[in-house]
């Protein structure tokens, strides 16, 4: 096993180089003049101006020093201090957000973190069990509903779910308001008596000892988990489905069928283990996808996360934070992916041969 996840951990500095190539390549759309203004707060008024921020930068230079620069950063012909590089933290300048890349991220992240754990929860337990329900009873009506069930779910476009759930429940019942908090806690949570410790705000409030503000902060992300748990389901639902049948089939449940054993423990012990190998896969991929910020859900329900700075970048055209938003993504997947990987070998004891 540890051989195994060395050699995962050994593929992910290779992973990431070609991650960062991506980006880099996708900055090389935009010329010299372009790029300059994404380096600075202000945009350059004068072609003296672009020209100094060109020099600084090094966006003149062959494309491979610029790459160097860009990752590692380049010593100023002035000053001599390092400026830039990314492995130090420097991800540009967010014309949207008016600070540092890196800031807003840091910011952002754990509202989306906090959104998406708690949308895990519903998302692997219900697509899970209804995916292993319908699969034990195959062709009953109990499946037919729940593959009526996925295929709407997986039609529905998000932004009409979303909708149609403000719509019912809050426009109407006045249930379940959008944002992250109401006033009055979001004003709490900013004095001195209460402390953010990992700036999500039901742990936080668990800390600080505040079910108020934790029941307030839950409520606010009842709409939000429900949109993602709905499209997710459908996914999960038939993934476990269609893996659980194929199990069935195999002819070691049929000898341990022929043995004597117990449907349930022919079921926990046998099909169900080997069926969650594909499901396992959606789920980590689906974690990444969540705390990489979903866009439409959090625009439309006004929740101060990754996926809203995204569509705030991309209506603004802000560049940069747009490359830095698709530079995180692509290290959360990779991490998400090592995680799968890992857990392919606490299922699946076969892989450590391998």
């Amino acid at each position: 096993m540890t051989t195994y996840i060395i050699r995962r951990l050994l593929i992910m500095p290779i992973t990431l180089a070609g991650v960062t190539f991506l980006i880099f390549a996708m900055m090389q759309i935009l010329g010299p003049v372009e790029r300059s203004a994404l380096y600075v707060r202000d945009v350059p008024k004068t072609e003296n101006q672009i020209n100094a921020i060109i020099e600084r930068y090094g966006l003149a230079d062959p494309i491979h020093l610029q790459y160097w620069y860009w990752l590692v950063g380049r010593r100023d012909p002035q000053t001599g201090e390092t400026i830039g590089g990314i492995l130090r933290g420097d991800l540009g300048f967010s014309r949207t957000g008016r600070e540092p890349v890196i800031d807003m991220l840091q910011r952002r992240f754990p509202a989306t973190l906090e959104l998406a754990l708690w949308s895990m929860i519903p998302i692997i337990a219900g697509g899970i069990w209804m995916g292993m329900k319908a699969a034990m009873n195959h062709n009953k009506p109990i499946d037919q509903i729940s593959r009526i069930f996925a295929t709407l779910g997986w039609s529905i476009p998000t932004f009409v779910l979303g909708l149609l759930l403000l719509l019912v429940f809050y426009a109407r019942l006045g249930w379940f308001a959008p944002g992250r908090l109401s006033t009055q806690f979001a004003l709490e949570v900013t004095r001195p008596g209460f402390t953010q410790y990992t700036k999500m705000m039901t742990v936080d409030a668990l800390l600080n000892l505040r079910f108020d503000i934790f029941m307030d902060a839950l409520n606010h992300m009842v709409m939000p988990i429900i949109t993602l748990a709905v499209i997710q389901w459908a996914l999960l639902l038939r993934v476990t489905r269609s893996s659980m049948l194929e199990e069935m089939r195999q002819d070691y449940v049929r000898t341990a069928r022929s043995k004597g054993l117990k449907e349930r423990t022919v079921v926990n012990r046998h099909i169900r283990r080997n069926a969650l190998i594909p499901v396992v896969t959606i789920a980590g991929a689906t974690l990444a996808g969540l705390m990489n910020g979903v866009v439409v859900t959090e625009t439309i329900f006004n929740y101060p996360g990754l996926g809203q700075m995204a569509a705030e970048a991309a209506v603004t055209l802000d560049v940069i934070t747009m490359l830095g938003f698709a530079l995180f993504n692509g290290i959360l997947f990779i991490g998400a992916y090592l995680i799968v990987d890992i857990l392919y070998v606490v299922i699946d004891p076969r892989i450590r041969l391998s």
